[in-house]
C-alpha cells in the first residue's frame, strides 16, 4: 500500500514539476521582453535605436588591431620608471614602448585574450581592464583596452 501512496505522490510532483517549468519559460521570456522594452537607447546607427548590448555587439564585430596598455597610477618608485600617462602598444607582431617584464608577464594572459574577444563577466566596460603591477612595495595601475578599426 506504502508504494502506491509513493508512486502516486511522486507522479503529481512530475506532473506539477513539468507544468512548473512550461509556465517558469514563458514568464522568463515575458520579463526579458518588458525588460528590453523599458530599457533606455544608447545609440543610433542607420536611424535604429539601440541598447547598451546591441551596441555594444555592433562595437564588437569590427575586428581587434592591437591593445593598449596605459599606466592609470603609480605609486613609489617603480624601478623601470613608469610614469603615469605612459603608453605600451601591443599587437600580434609585437610591442611598442617600454614596459617592465614582471608586469609584462603578469598581464600577458589578460592580453591574448583581449585580443581574441574574450569576455569578462564582471567588467563594465568590455574593451577597458585594470591590471595591477605584483610589485606590492610600488604599485603601478595598468588600463588595458582593445583598440577596434
Amino acid at each position: 500500500m506504502k508504494r502506491k501512496v509513493h508512486s502516486q505522490k511522486n507522479q503529481s510532483f512530475q506532473k506539477g514539476r513539468r507544468n512548473f517549468c512550461k509556465t517558469a519559460s514563458f514568464a522568463a521570456a515575458g520579463l526579458f521582453m518588458a525588460e528590453r522594452q523599458t530599457k533606455p537607447f544608447y545609440g543610433e546607427i542607420d536611424g535604429i535605436f539601440l541598447n547598451r548590448r546591441e551596441v555594444q555587439e555592433v562595437e564588437m564585430a569590427k575586428k581587434i588591431t592591437s591593445v593598449v596598455v596605459n599606466v592609470k597610477s603609480q605609486k613609489g618608485s617603480c624601478a623601470i620608471g613608469h610614469r603615469v600617462g605612459d603608453i605600451v602598444k601591443m599587437t600580434e607582431s609585437g610591442i611598442e614602448g617600454k614596459i617592465c617584464i614582471h608586469a609584462l608577464y603578469s598581464m600577458l594572459p589578460a592580453v591574448f585574450a583581449m585580443m581574441f574577444e574574450a569576455r569578462f563577466p564582471w567588467l563594465k566596460d568590455p574593451d577597458t581592464k585594470t591590471h595591477a603591477c605584483p610589485d606590492a612595495v610600488n604599485p603601478v595601475i595598468f588600463e588595458i583596452t582593445r583598440v577596434r578599426e
